[in-house]
């Protein structure tokens, strides 16, 4: 665990995310004190119904992301259909309709690069489930700005592909289980 105190949890997820999810999120405590950025693989021609879905399920806030708002603590964001989620120097979130990156708005690489550039080694970066290799050069740049990467054990991952990419671009990125992450995020914060 790095010394720094944590700021922040990002997650990147793709085919399977919202099955990983449903395990995770609700699982995070009322008092969990950090924002936690998601990016999942939304076709852009569809709306976003992620948010009114965890929303029901979750004791923390939900929201879609919005253009030049600060990332507040103890709220779960999910990044808008077709928009790339960046983090601004100074912890604002910012949207982009910048070109597809690893054929995906909003990508993962995308938001795990930024979110490394702003908060270092305050930061938890996970890559879960999912069919190409987003989030791969993402989870390296969380290590190399000295935050926590985490991948889904991709043995038990339901789409591994992505995942085991991460860790063949991250291989210093610790591998959990979605049981696993249910202990270790909590920890996070805990004194």
């Amino acid at each position: 665990m790095s010394g720094a105190p944590f700021q922040a949890v990002v997650i990147g997820a793709s085919a399977g995310a919202v099955q990983a999810l449903l395990r995770l999120l609700p699982a995070l405590p009322g008092d969990f004190p950090l924002p936690v950025l998601i990016v999942v693989h939304v076709p852009p021609d569809r709306d976003n119904a992620l948010v009114s879905l965890f929303r029901e399920k979750c004791t923390l806030p939900v929201k879609e992301a919005e253009d030049k708002e600060r990332a507040e603590p103890s709220t779960i964001y999910f990044a808008p259909s077709d928009y790339h989620l960046l983090v601004e120097q100074d912890g604002t979130l910012s949207l982009s309709s910048e070109q597809p990156v690893n054929y995906s708005r909003p990508a993962i690489d995308v938001l795990l690069a930024t979110a490394a550039d702003a908060w270092g080694a305050g930061l938890c970066a996970i890559v879960l489930t999912g069919a190409n290799d987003d989030g791969a050069a993402g989870l390296k740049a969380v290590a190399g700005a000295g935050g926590v990467a985490i991948v889904e054990d991709p043995a038990s991952a339901q789409f591994p592909t992505m995942p085991a990419a991460a860790l063949a671009a991250c291989p210093t990125a610790r591998v959990m289980t979605l049981a696993d992450l249910l202990i270790f995020l909590p920890g996070l914060v805990a004194a």
